[in-house]
């Protein structure tokens, strides 16, 4: 039977109607009795020794509470932030970095903490912060990842001369070598993946309070992963047992990744708030503050050859990636390049590959993953290379890319770094796309552009992911009255899961949908939990909920059996309800869970209550990937961009909710137009951040976009008993290479055929002028 709210249906996201009539709860809503505020002071230098801090003003200011430095983090014996190495993992060793939670001795970055300070109102923290004096000894600062890895550069630590981090190479040198040798065409780029900023619509804020009766703590957080931030503060900082520590994460507005690590706030406030006698402490941070202290994303210099025979098969792939990690290694920062040199030849047959990466230093604010998280960095450089081949062998990129697509009988496909794709039809998702893009009637609207004065051009984006990792766990519990609660071991910061997983319990217990309710992100509330990030939620929540609901079933039947006075095998589960075997005698499932519940006459061999659990791995990932096909129109005189069309085909596996599937592949889509078109965090030599608010760093709007096309296909994994692939990162991934292509396709007649992002109006008009005086000397 079709559930109406079920699997595969486009039902509208329950949420909705709290957040959009403002009865949604987010951190900055939560205020406690008696709560003190406060504010950070960061340094505005990318590098010097701190000679001395006095704090004497501050604390001698109106309404200040406390004044924290790092003698004060080193008096109180408080920890650091611990990132993840490759060496956890089993990987080369590299130099990890503890990132302190208050500065001292030296700053690496703008942005680097170096006091906080607790007042009665935020008016006064502010104030006196301003008071606090700190005599600086600037440094040479290194900015770039180029400038940072030449001989004699400033080391960003002193300890770690060179500045890389750690070194990653996967693949057969000399097999690709030997490629390369034999090939009949070698084509090289270098490209600029450009540092960008989440800019979620909600800032961070931490709300902390210490407990002096039992000495605990409670932390309200803008967190995509409550319990890791409660096993890293507990454990790494304040070095208590994690029992010791609350943490809740309520309505997050976005986080891109980017909210997916402890920051030092998150301690501070709690640490603050004991040094104040368990008066809670908020700090909520402005606009400008999240340019200068949210870690940023992408930032990476990527060289890639591609090695081809006559007849445009490909032989080999060379890829060679800077990447940026900032002034730390900084939480799960390491796994970008990491993504980037695992999924390198994306959906192509390549038989020999070499990649390489240096995860290099900087005297820049850390960096950390963002939505696509190394996936969008190696499409945008395949499908840059392939581009490139197309043009110099003389070949169309369409045609080059058939030629090359692993196809579904070789599934499953083993690449050069151990993963294996489980499924997959690039070539017919690429023909959907082809067809949804009206391909075939591209000249008759480059000819009307070119009567408007225009430049028309189209661009194909192909691009794979690797998604969902580590094990959750999902629980369903039933309360005395028959209603159902899903207990969410993920977190849900705009994805939609109350609606999601409600419609799976529907469909597989058949409890009416508004009878569910749906609780996450406390971790008292929620005992086990991994939180949301790499399109994991679906693969592995969906699973575990699945486990959950059947085991549901199994508790329940033998009291439904009781119940309708039948044996155990005479009783099956369909449609919300235990039946008899051929009869019409049945009982809905609530009604059991209700006589779980009883008070007294409860039989010795029934627990009280229903409850059950499941837990799922992603163990292996999934594998989801798309096509996305953009035509962009240039006004020459000017270089502005404008987007004239844009569709996109994915491949998500079994779709669970197209409407909200869509919906994420459209938001993600505007990010990596973003990126491409216009967003970048920019440095002065000196490390000075000169894109520190949204007067100098552009964002899209929905002006910028025309209305996108997109399909679902459904190519079910078998790396799960759902089928599901991910679907969340999938716009922000396919959108730059698709984009950037489609620019230079449309600047090719003028001989231009390299831009790097993001084409900003002024950088497309130098393009074409340096073009247009190089033909006109050329002419000459």
């Amino acid at each position: 039977m079709v559930q109406k709210f079920g699997i595969g249906q486009p039902v509208r996201r329950l949420e909705d109607p709290r957040f959009i009539t403002g009865r949604g709860r987010y951190v900055d809503d939560i205020n406690l009795p008696h709560q003190a505020y406060g504010v950070v002071v960061m340094s505005p230098h990318a590098h010097a020794r701190i000679k001395r801090i006095d704090t004497a003003k501050a604390k001698a200011a109106a309404g200040v509470l406390a004044v924290l430095t790092g003698a004060d983090v080193a008096a109180d014996k408080l920890g650091s932030l611990m990132p993840l190495m490759p060496e956890d993992m089993g990987g080369p060793k590299g130099y990890r970095t503890p990132r302190p939670i208050l500065s001292s001795g030296k700053v690496r970055a703008v942005g680097d903490r170096v006091a906080f300070v607790v007042a009665e109102t935020p008016t006064q923290a502010r104030d006196a912060a301003e008071l606090i004096e700190v005599d600086y000894e600037p440094l040479p600062a290194v900015v770039s990842v180029e400038d940072a890895i030449k001989p004699g550069a400033t080391a960003v630590w002193e300890e770690n001369p060179g500045n890389v981090a750690v070194a990653l190479m996967m693949g057969d040198k000399d097999a690709t070598d030997s490629a390369f040798a034999k090939a009949k065409h070698v084509v090289s780029i270098k490209l600029v993946n450009n540092r960008v900023n989440a800019n979620p619509i909600e800032p961070r804020v931490a709300l902390g309070q210490y407990h002096p009766d039992n000495e605990s703590y409670t932390l309200h957080t803008t967190s995509q992963n409550p319990h890791g931030h409660r096993m890293h503060i507990a454990g790494d900082v304040l070095k208590v047992p994690q029992v010791k520590l609350r943490v809740i994460s309520p309505d997050v507005g976005g986080g891109f990744g980017m909210k997916g690590a402890v920051y030092p706030e998150d301690a501070l406030v709690l640490w603050a708030s004991k040094r104040c006698g368990g008066r809670p402490v908020k700090w909520t941070s402005t606009r400008s503050e999240a340019f200068l202290s949210d870690s940023h994303g992408r930032a990476q210099v990527a060289t890639g050859e591609l090695a081809l025979d006559e007849s445009g098969k490909i032989l080999g792939l060379r890829v060679d990636l800077l990447h940026d990690m900032g002034s730390h290694v900084f939480d799960a920062s390491v796994v970008v390049p990491l993504f980037a040199l695992k999924l390198a030849p994306s959906v192509y047959q390549i038989p020999a590959v070499f990649a390489a990466a240096r995860a290099v230093f900087t005297h820049t604010p850390p960096l950390q993953p963002y939505r696509g998280a190394g996936r969008p960095e190696a499409a945008y450089l395949i499908e840059q290379l392939l581009d490139k081949a197309a043009n110099a062998i003389g070949v169309d990129p369409i045609e080059l890319r058939r030629r090359n697509f692993v196809p579904p009988t070789a599934m499953p496909h083993k690449l050069h770094s151990g993963i294996a794709y489980d499924s997959g039809e690039f070539k017919r998702v690429m023909e959907e796309s082809l067809k949804l893009a009206d391909w075939d009637g591209f000249a008759k609207r480059a000819a009307a552009s070119k009567k408007d004065g225009k430049l028309r051009g189209r661009g194909v984006g192909y691009f794979i992911e690797e998604a969902a990792i580590f094990n959750d766990r999902m629980v369903i519990r039933f309360d005395p009255g028959g209603t159902l609660s899903i207990l969410a071991g993920t977190h849900s910061h705009g994805q939609g899961h109350q609606t999601v997983y409600a419609q799976m319990v529907h469909e597989w217990l058949g409890v009416p949908i508004e009878s569910i309710s749906f609780v996450q992100g406390d971790t008292n509330e929620v005992a086990v939990g991994r939180g949301t990030y790499g399109s994991r939620s679906m693969h592995v929540g969906g699973n575990a909920l699945k486990k959950a609901a059947d085991a549901i079933i199994e508790k329940a039947k033998p009291m439904a059996a009781m119940m309708l006075e039948a044996s155990v095998g005479d009783v099956e589960f369909k449609d919300g309800s235990f039946h008899i075997v051929g009869t019409d005698r049945s009982l809905p499932l609530p009604a059991v869970a209700q006589s779980l519940h009883r008070p007294m006459f409860l039989p010795p061999q029934f627990e009280v209550g229903l409850e059950a659990s499941g837990t799922f791995a992603a163990e292996p990932s999934n594998y989801p990937n798309g096509c996305h096909i953009a035509e962009v129109e240039i006004d020459p005189e000017t270089g502005v961009v404008e987007l004239a069309r844009y569709v996109s085909v994915g491949d998500v596996g079994k779709v669970v909710n197209a409407l909200l599937c869509v919906g994420q592949i459209h938001g993600g889509v505007a990010q990596g137009v973003g990126q491409a078109l216009m967003e970048a965090i920019t440095f002065d030599n000196n490390g000075q951040l000169l894109t520190g608010s949204f007067q100098d760093y552009a964002m899209p709007r929905a002006s910028d976009f025309p209305d996108m096309s997109s399909e679902l296909t459904e190519v079910p994994a078998t790396t799960n008993p759902l089928g599901i692939k991910g679907a969340g990162e999938a716009g922000a991934t396919g959108a730059p290479p698709a984009v950037v292509s489609a620019i230079l396709d449309a600047l090719k007649p003028l001989g231009i055929d390299h831009i790097d992002m993001p084409a900003t109006p002024g950088r497309v008009w130098q393009a074409i002028q340096h073009a247009r005086s190089m033909n006109k000397a050329a002419a000459e």
